[in-house]
């Protein structure tokens, strides 16, 4: 045992901190005093006083824990906790504690909480209760039970969810038994198979053994005890009667007979016992007044309830009882008094429903105490609803209202009093209600939206604002801005919105204005107020009032156009730099579009010459356009301006071996002039120089190819005559053309049908267009071409 702590301690010291005390630890409840429940180690500085582990609280309270011990261990403190010498664990009673400890070590301290958990031991679980007392379990039950039927439940605490099995271990003698009793694995004890008819005063023991666990088995006591059954039966004719009798009957005098079935039947009062005002004989059943009735001296006996028992006279267990009810009628004289005999009331209109005007006390003199009738009466044409009485209250109902025309006004009414007598009295009490107005309900607007154009002038009208009170009168509204731009107004009593100042959409579209409604001549009291607000929103129509204007404003630019192809000369870029919003323009041609060369899609200008047919102008032509560009927009009016582009037109030659398109920009202000040049830059893939290279070996051996043929065909034509020597030229042309087709440079651009001016040139090539597949022949010199 010495050898298994210290393993404990060593193993405490190794994982134990209370650096951070937080514990969770399971002990079974059949541990006992004494027992170790937990070790902790705490590293406290040898210069510092002695260090103190202390328990703080237990919850729940209880005594079950020593205080905890520390001692120092090689240069460590260990501290202790056990069970203290009253410990009785208990998991169906307690079975979770929380403990609060507190280490100290000088100036340093540190709380934390320490969970105990109780765990349920199986081999601790022993049978309880009556059931296991050296008397035993005692039952009863009729003898008329049926057979099997279930009379028990044996249940034991902690041993439902153990499969406990249960046995009637006693003997079960035939000539003593009926049968045998049985138990069921659920502690059902069942009556024998026979039943227990004839039983009658008969106990019977049964011993009942419970197992449980590995082992685990107590033993207990149940005894049956057989009740008779009477085989007479005694019965009222009527559970229950009500008769009433007037308060002058004098003492002894019949109030009323009861009647029972039976044989040889007693009668007897069972409640009220004493009964102070009545008596019944014990063997006719006549019930009779003891004492005087009058209401007036005793009001107990206005009702009077008696419980009546009939039972046979040797078998007391046989009976039946009748509820008897006696009234006391108020021979009547004198009309109920109240207080107060009249009630004038002033209400708010916003009383809540339920609100106490008056309680009435009132009584009748004839029977004090006795119950009295509440009926309200309305006198003048108000809703009678208004008002209501519930049995001596008067209160108010919910249609109290003053937000409607006339519907303050005061309540006339009368509460009528009756009381129970014969004959029947009757008290009147008037009732006057005055309604006051209550200003309940702030004024409120709906948001509105108003539209004005940027161009208005002062004091424009824009709208109103509506306001809605649903108090009365309804109208009692006043006006007012709150924090708002000046350039609007609300007008105090109308609610109409007026424009103060010019407007600008440019600068500000939309303005939000608070309005602040506040009500008044709506409550009794004049200095009673409340308020409210909407928000207006006011949106600035545009109106146009800037012209487009283009960067730049003039441009000149010069560009080579192939024939029978359209060609992109620039594009129109305008805005309106107060406006950036508005981007819908038109775009016109209005001067200087001589022979319709050029025409606009969108803001982009074309030179397009595929309807000129044969014109084709050899040499370089300068057109001036002007192109008119205006917004596009809803707004109205529509502003325009004027751009100026200056385009130099050369016509392309093969002999071009670039374009290059120059502009210059000449601002509508003196700046100096800007010259853009733009140059192509094209960087291919490493594997397409590798082709190009090889392509380009390729050409210049065909070219030499060429070129040799050439001469050779020269040669001859310089020994024939002319026409021969041009026939051959093109012959020798002809047997070529599948040589130069992969070879000879592509246009970039499509070329129409060339003029009748340059038919009749002299062509000394041949190619193929590699795009369109058409040959042609071509002057080297001047670059012309015929299509063939």
């Amino acid at each position: 045992m010495v050898l298994l702590r210290l393993l404990v301690l060593l193993f405490a010291l190794v994982v134990s901190d209370l650096h951070s005390l937080s514990w969770f630890i399971n002990v079974s409840e059949s541990q006992g005093p004494g027992t170790v429940l937990q070790f902790f180690s705490f590293n406290c500085s040898s210069y510092t006083p002695t260090p103190t582990l202390e328990l703080l609280n237990v919850q729940p309270p209880t005594t079950f824990f020593n205080p905890p011990s520390l001692a120092r261990w090689q240069g460590t403190y260990v501290g202790k906790l056990t069970l203290s010498s009253s410990a009785r664990l208990d998991a169906l009673t307690v079975n979770h504690y929380k403990l609060w400890l507190k280490f100290t070590c000088g100036n340093y301290v540190t709380e934390g909480p320490l969970f105990v958990d109780v765990q349920r031991d199986l081999s601790h679980i022993q049978c309880a209760g009556q059931f296991a007392s050296p008397a035993g379990e005692m039952i009863q039950v009729p003898e008329t039970v049926r057979p099997g039927a279930r009379l028990y439940i044996l249940l034991l605490p902690g041993l439902e969810l153990h499969g406990a099995q249960m046995s009637i271990i006693s003997a079960q003698d035939p000539p003593h038994f009926p049968g045998p009793f049985s138990i069921n694995e659920q502690g059902w004890l069942q009556a024998p198979s026979l039943g227990l008819l004839g039983q009658a005063q008969k106990v019977f023991q049964l011993q009942i053994s419970v197992s449980f666990g590995q082992r685990q088995s107590c033993q207990g006591m149940v005894m049956v005890k057989v009740l008779p059954v009477s085989s007479s039966q005694v019965s009222f004719l009527k559970q229950a009667q009500n008769i009433t009798i007037p308060e002058n009957l004098a003492p002894g005098s019949e109030v009323v007979q009861v009647w029972a079935w039976g044989v040889n039947l007693r009668y007897e009062i069972l409640s009220p016992l004493p009964s102070p005002f009545f008596s019944i004989g014990h063997v006719d059943g006549v019930v009779r007044t003891t004492a005087p009735l009058e209401l007036a001296r005793t009001p107990g006996t206005a009702v009077s309830r008696l419980q009546v028992k009939a039972f046979e006279r040797h078998r007391p267990w046989d009976s039946a009882e009748l509820n008897l009810t006696i009234n006391v009628r108020l021979v009547n004289l004198w009309p109920p008094r109240c207080l107060p005999a009249l009630l004038v009331s002033q209400i708010p209109e916003t009383a809540p429903v339920g609100t106490v005007l008056t309680t009435l006390t009132c009584e009748d003199p004839d029977s004090v105490g006795a119950t009295l009738d509440y009926k309200l009466w309305f006198r003048s044409s108000s809703d009678p609803a208004s008002l209501c009485l519930y049995d001596r209250v008067l209160e108010v109902n919910a249609t109290l209202d003053c937000d409607t025309p006339g519907s303050c006004f005061q309540h006339a009414a009368s509460i009528l009093v009756l009381d129970g007598g014969q004959p029947q009295m009757t008290t009147e009490v008037p009732v006057l209600v005055m309604v006051t107005p209550v200003n309940e309900f702030s004024p409120a607007c709906a948001p509105r939206m108003f539209r004005v154009r940027e161009d208005a002038a002062p004091h424009t009208l824009l709208g109103s604002v509506v306001g809605m009170d649903m108090d009365y009168p309804h109208g009692n509204i006043e006006y007012y801005t709150s924090g708002g731009p000046p350039t609007f107004a609300v007008d105090r009593l109308s609610g109409e919105v007026h424009l103060l100042g010019p407007l600008d959409y440019e600068q500000q579209r939309v303005y939000r204005l608070t309005v602040l409604l506040i009500d008044h001549g709506q409550d009794q009291n004049p200095n009673c107020h409340h308020s409210g607000s909407c928000t207006i929103t006011i949106e600035v129509e545009d109106v146009n009032d800037h012209a487009p204007e283009c960067e730049p404003p003039f441009q000149e630019l010069t560009i080579y156009v192939p024939l029978g192809r359209s060609v992109e000369v620039t594009k129109v870029s305008c805005r309106i730099p107060q406006e950036p919003q508005r981007l819908a323009f038109s775009y016109s041609i209005v001067g200087g579009n001589s022979q319709n060369r050029f025409i606009l899609q969108g803001p982009i200008l074309v030179h397009s010459d595929l309807v000129l047919g044969p014109f084709w102008a050899e040499q370089p032509n300068t057109y001036e356009l002007l192109i008119c560009v205006a917004d596009a927009g809803p707004s109205t009016p529509h502003l325009s301006t004027t751009a100026t582009i200056v385009v130099h037109l050369v016509p392309w030659k093969a002999s071009t071996e670039a374009t290059s398109l120059h502009r210059t920009t000449v601002p509508s202000m003196m700046t100096p002039m800007l010259v853009t040049d733009t140059e192509a830059f094209w960087q291919p893939q490493p594997w397409f120089v590798v082709v190009l290279t090889a392509t380009g070996a390729l050409l210049l051996l065909a070219l030499g190819w060429l070129l040799g043929r050439l001469l050779q065909g020269l040669a001859q034509l310089l020994q024939a005559p002319s026409k021969p020597a041009q026939a051959l030229l093109l012959n020798s042309i002809q047997r070529t053309e599948g040589s130069l087709e992969g070879f000879m440079e592509v246009p970039k651009m499509e070329m129409s049908q060339a003029p009748s001016s340059v038919k009749s040139l002299h062509f000394d090539g041949r190619a193929q267009d590699s795009r369109t597949g058409r040959d042609y022949l071509f002057n080297t010199r001047t670059g012309a071409r015929r299509w063939l």
